[in-house]
This record gives C-alpha cells, structure tokens and sequence, in this order.
C-alpha cells in the first residue's frame, strides 16, 4: 500500500485517500446500498459529510458500518496512523510520534487485525499439494566441510597413543 507524502499534508486529499479505500466502489447507503438519491445532511466536520439516503432515510458517513466507525481523528492523523501500521511500526512509538493515547492505538490496532484476518482466504495457498523444496531457498547446496583431526581417533574402547606436546 503506497502512502503518498504529499497527499498526506492536505486533510481533504487524505480524506479522499481513506474514502478511496474504504468504498473502491463508490460510497453507496450502508442499510439500502443505494448510491443515488444521497443529499449532504451535516457539514459540523470538514471534510467528513454526514450524508442522507433519499430511499430508506438513513444518516450516514464513509466511515458508518467499517473497521473505522466512530473515529474522530483528522485525517491526515488518521492516515498517518494507518501508514504506520502497514510499515510494521510499533503503537508505542506511534503513540509518541503522533501525541496520542498507546491504549486508543492498540484498540484500533487490533480491531484493523481482526478485521484483516476475518477476511483472509480459508485456504491460502491454491495448491493442493507444495513441495518442501520450494519453499528452502538453499536447499541441498554444499557447504564446506568441517574441519578433520590430522591424527585418525583411537577406536571405541581403546586409549588415544599419548599426550601431543610430549611426543
């Protein structure tokens, strides 16, 4: 996922972004899935619209009914949060960085994983059968070998021929 910087200064275009991603398909009515007959129902958070259904009736937003519901986060925040996230950075150090509580993190933090991994394939590889050399990269390649005694060891029951530094 490519988070570019320069959109990430502007909180319209970050808002853009996340609508991109949360509705590829365009934003539509959560209850109806309707995506005509939407009138602007209230303006009180810029960029955010709060958007009424000419069909059913329902108030909503881009984030009503996803993994972001009830976020009150700007936006350029919020995209930096997800960015960090993705990047693999730790909630600790995001919580420093952006003056947030680490608790609020962790619980979107986990609420983004769980929905993550509610929506992976059952079966995620497509073969039925792998073999076990595709997946070791360096398998069956020589190594050196170990290094040798000069000397052949003394057999089993036997004492060795006598101390070295004597001989």
């Amino acid at each position: 996922m490519d988070f570019p910087i320069q959109e990430l200064m502007d909180e319209d275009a970050c808002y853009r972004l996340i609508l991109r991603w949360l509705h590829p398909a365009g934003l539509a009515c959560p209850r109806c899935l309707e995506d005509d007959r939407m009138a602007v129902h209230r303006r009180y958070r810029a960029p955010v619209l709060d958007y009424r259904c000419g069909h059913c009736g329902c108030v909503f937003n881009a984030f009503t009914g996803t993994c972001l519901r009830g976020n009150r986060r700007p936006m350029a925040q919020l995209v930096l949060i997800l960015r960090g996230f993705a990047q693999g950075a730790s909630t600790a150090r995001l919580a420093r960085e952006l003056g947030c509580d680490r608790s609020e993190l962790l619980g979107l933090r986990h609420r983004l994983q769980g929905h993550a991994s509610a929506n992976l394939p059952a079966e995620p590889l497509a073969d039925a059968v792998v073999e076990a050399d595709e997946a070791y990269r360096n398998a069956g390649e020589k190594r050196v070998g170990a290094r040798r005694a000069r000397r052949p060891a003394a057999a089993a029951g036997q004492q060795a021929a006598g101390p070295r530094h004597l001989g």
